[in-house]
């Protein structure tokens, strides 16, 4: 059995996305290069063991929502897709994602989506103060949970 959930994204943001922001959002996304300098998701700490047997931890950056081409568990296709609106009378970006993810990914995917939650258009918020950003679901389910991010936290199932 494993332990994997479909995380799908689907929100607007506004335009107040810095080109900074917006590359490092790309690059999230697997849509281009990473950025010199992460500020969104700016650490990710892997152990490891030296030369000496002692642990070290360094720092190695990976985009948290880029996989792309064929889902293993949760069946159809595992894409990310950010668009700028041409009507910008509206939140100027649509983000969507779909993703497969493991519990141990939903720390470090939680301060990316944490991060969204403030840029996330007016309809994504709820009169509860949440902000919903689309849905999770274990893969041996049929019903989705909603995804919200509530007070700084992302509600990731139980």
């Amino acid at each position: 059995m494993a332990d994997i959930f479909e995380l799908t994204l689907t929100l607007d943001l506004r335009d107040d996305v810095s080109e900074e922001e917006l590359a490092e959002l790309r690059w999230h996304l697997g849509l281009g290069p990473q950025p010199d300098n992460l500020r969104i998701v700016p650490e990710f700490p892997f152990v490891l063991e030296d030369d000496h047997g002692q642990l070290v931890t360094e720092n190695h950056p990976q985009p948290l929502l880029a996989a792309y081409g064929e889902a293993s568990k949760v069946g159809g296709a595992l894409v990310s897709v950010l668009l700028r609106r041409e009507d910008t009378r509206r939140d100027a970006w649509a983000l969507t994602s779909r993703q497969e993810i493991h519990p141990d990914a939903f720390e470090r995917t939680g301060e990316l989506l944490t991060w969204l939650a403030t840029k996330a258009g007016h309809a994504h918020r709820c009169s509860d103060g949440s902000v919903s950003l689309g849905w999770t679901r274990f893969y041996e389910n049929l019903r989705p949970d909603p995804l919200l991010v509530r007070n700084g936290m992302v509600t990731w199932p139980s």
